[in-house]
């Protein structure tokens, strides 16, 4: 498997264990999406620059 099939495996993990589904997650608030979103743009500017 090459990087970019293991961090887009990653990518959806980290998108379906961000959504606020079960009960003790109802007062995280924006903590799971924010560190998925930032994670996001670390990953789109490293894409852009080439480097993955």
């Amino acid at each position: 498997m090459t990087l970019t099939t293991i961090l887009l495996i990653i990518l959806v993990l980290a998108v379906i264990a961000a959504l606020p589904t079960w009960p003790y997650s109802s007062t995280w608030g924006y903590t799971p999406s924010g560190i998925l979103g930032l994670l996001l743009v670390i990953l789109l500017v490293v894409w852009l620059l080439g480097a993955v």
